[in-house]
């Protein structure tokens, strides 16, 4: 199985960066595509970015699109999302996600995913 751990998050003002790490331990990290989601309150889980095994395709949510950098370290089995221009619709708890077992599909949907995150919370402040 697969172990993630997110870190990064915190409290900033609109405007604002923030760069989410995410990692990984206990299979091969580079064998898999990374993704990351967020769950506002009261809403369900979203899909935010993903980066393929081999970091060559990504894909963005429209609402992060030009704001949002999905980026992977096979070294430090790291994978990381620098957030920029930070609003308040950004404010969430993201988790990073992980196509551990190989499950087929889109990889904008939870269901591509079997190992998760315990999720870092961001707040955006106006």
């Amino acid at each position: 199985q697969v172990q993630l751990v997110e870190s990064g998050g915190g409290p900033v003002q609109a405007g604002d960066s923030l760069r989410l790490s995410c990692v990984a331990s206990g299979r091969t990290f580079s064998d898999y595509a990374m993704g990351w989601f967020r769950q506002a309150p009261g809403k369900e889980r979203e899909f935010v970015a993903a980066v393929s095994w081999s970091a060559l395709v990504t894909s963005y949510a429209d609402s992060v699109k030009d704001r949002f950098t999905i980026s992977r370290d096979d070294a430090k089995n790291t994978v990381y999302l620098q957030m920029n221009s930070l609003n308040s619709e950004d404010t969430a708890v993201y988790f990073c996600a992980a196509n551990c077992l190989g499950a087929g599909g889109s990889w904008s949907s939870p269901s591509f995913y079997n190992c998760w995150g315990q999720g870092t919370q961001v707040t955006v402040s106006i």
